[in-house]
């Protein structure tokens, strides 16, 4: 007995000593500090439709899942906004005049730049609606002070995915898919998740 109590205990002396255990390191960017910060609904180049706007609503719902607690603001399309203080994007001017009409320290504004398809990629036969192509994407999202204009935080993140139900209309692809999820969700989903890593607390191996 006494010798398998003694094993026992080198056992978990070696446990304890060798063994690795995990924790939870915080995230990068907390917004506990802003209490209540802005989304300004992200603008798209190269594209009609609404992939920018269920873009922005994916981000939202990631924002709110990875730090509970905090409120976010949506405030739509800043493009009557941007036309009054004269800026082509959200800056300094448009984020202060955000923070003069709204009790919020901080408001989150993005750009979705679509690339066509390749020649040979299927552009020709882009005509119609319920067609699929494959296209790449970039998403830069910002967090801007409402106090200062300083961008305060920056992410960036791009993503190449066959989508489905997008046309060609004036040069243009056009995301008007009845149900954006099933259409491009996928692609979203990706340039969403690599963009708001800095929001997530994450396990680590200690």
């Amino acid at each position: 007995m006494r010798e398998r109590a003694g094993v026992l205990l080198a056992l978990v002396a070696t446990l304890s000593c060798g063994g690795s255990h995990r924790v939870l390191v915080p995230a990068r960017l907390d917004l506990q500090p802003y209490g209540r910060v802005g989304l300004v609904t992200f603008t798209v180049e190269n594209a009609k439709g609404s992939l920018h706007q269920f873009a922005t609503e994916r981000f939202s719902e990631e924002l709110l899942a990875a730090q509970p607690g905090i409120e976010v603001l949506e405030l739509g399309p800043a493009d009557t906004l941007l036309k009054r203080v004269g800026e082509k994007e959200v800056g300094i001017v448009t984020a202060q005049e955000i923070g003069k009409q709204r009790d919020i320290g901080a408001v989150f504004a993005g750009h979705l730049k679509v690339t066509n398809p390749r020649p040979g990629g299927g552009i020709a036969g882009l005509v119609t609606p319920h067609l699929e192509a494959t296209i790449r994407v970039d998403l830069t999202v910002r967090l801007l002070s409402t106090r200062s204009g300083a961008t305060l935080w920056r992410s960036s993140a791009w993503a190449t995915q066959r989508v489905g139900h997008v046309a060609l209309v004036d040069g243009q692809l056009d995301f008007s898919a009845k149900d954006p999820k099933e259409a491009y969700g996928g692609l979203v989903n990706t340039i969403v998740g690599l963009v708001t890593e800095d929001l997530r607390p994450t396990w680590q191996k200690r």
